[in-house]
């Protein structure tokens, strides 16, 4: 037995090895995501049974109270922890939410669709605005997040940030399909939340501190620019006329099939500054561009932009844009409020 064993390929054993292991972790991922819904769906049905229960005539609120402290009671004892009486209303409130009822509609639709942990669904439930919620909901599926990056994103106001860099007539779409990355357009925002780079908005940092720090947090970076980024290089010099220039980086959309270069900037935007990325993306398209591949993006993320000089320095069909950065979340109520104005102007003008 063990001259057989010795004589056998250990690149053979190898290679069973990695697909018998990739076929195990993948049964385990779908049991853990049909786990996972299973437990939505579980408290989504528990919740209508709440509420049918209330609507049966028992609308006092301290009868309601008792009852539904007596139902923690008994499920805690059978089932353990995860069933006190602030877990059975938040589970009360989830049913109120996703069947788009109020305490005092009576009608009672059929289940939705879950596709999320309960986790998620916490997070998602608190967000008041219908059509925000199904964008986060949409992002947070098709993008696989976790449910800290759900909570990070919706943090940032990514809905909020998204909606006020789009035209008016797309900020709808952004509830009905998620933000799907057709033109360079779509994966521009205003502004870009860098906090968690780690530098402090009130000290003093040059264009290389943060290079370094965005590149020690890439995958966080790659996060928030949006879908489809994947990195090729910093500091990329190219060369001509013996001069050398860099580009702080060097990005690639698979979505839009381009490269897409990114300049730092700590001061406010200068026209300069808008002529040299022109300059980088001209020499991409000419030199380095494939021609299967879409024309090169520019994006500069600067301290301070300004839309008109923007317009000004640059034609029309320049592929180049200018995004302002931030190291601190955003204040949200004000984006929110920004983002009704924005939709109600829209609405007024139709």
């Amino acid at each position: 037995m063990t001259k057989n064993k010795e004589n056998v390929p250990a690149n053979a054993v190898e290679s069973l090895f990695n697909k018998v292991s990739n076929l195990i972790e993948q049964a385990r991922a779908r049991v853990a995501t049909a786990m996972n819904v299973a437990e939505v769906y579980t408290k989504y049905q528990i919740g209508r049974y709440i509420v049918e229960d209330e609507q049966s005539g028992k609308k006092r609120a301290e009868y309601g109270k008792q009852v539904l402290e007596g139902l923690s009671e008994r499920l805690t004892a059978r089932y353990g922890d995860g069933w006190s009486y602030s877990n059975l209303r938040q589970i009360r409130q989830f049913f109120l939410v996703y069947s788009n009822l109020t305490d005092s509609v009576c009608q009672i639709s059929d289940s939705p669709k879950f596709t999320l942990s309960w986790s998620h669904y916490q997070v998602l439930m608190r967000i008041k605005n219908a059509d925000e919620r199904r964008f986060y909901e949409i992002e947070a599926t098709s993008g696989n997040w976790s449910f800290r990056e759900l909570q990070r994103q919706y943090g940032s106001s990514l809905y909020e940030r998204l909606a006020l860099s789009r035209d008016k007539e797309q900020v709808a779409r952004l509830a009905r399909v998620g933000n799907v990355v057709e033109k360079p357009e779509d994966i521009i925002k205003n502004p870009v939340t860098l906090e968690f780079v780690g530098l402090k908005p009130d000290t003093s940092y040059t264009e290389s501190n943060l290079e370094s720090a965005i590149i020690g947090k890439l995958q966080d970076f790659l996060l928030e620019l949006g879908k489809g980024f994947l990195f090729e290089a910093r500091q990329k010099r190219f060369s001509f006329d013996e001069d050398n220039y860099y580009v702080d980086l060097v990005l690639y959309n698979r979505l839009l099939q381009c490269y897409v270069l990114v300049d730092l900037k700590v001061d406010k935007l200068t026209h300069q500054d808008l002529g040299q990325m022109q300059m980088y993306v001209n020499y991409y398209d000419r030199y380095v561009k494939q021609d299967f591949e879409k024309p090169t993006i520019g994006i500069l993320l600067c301290k301070e932009k300004k839309d008109t000089l923007v317009k000004l320095t640059l034609p029309e069909d320049a592929n180049i844009y200018a995004s302002a950065y931030e190291l601190y979340l955003p204040d949200k109520k004000l984006l929110q409020a920004k983002v009704k104005e924005w939709v109600n102007e829209f609405e007024n003008a139709r």
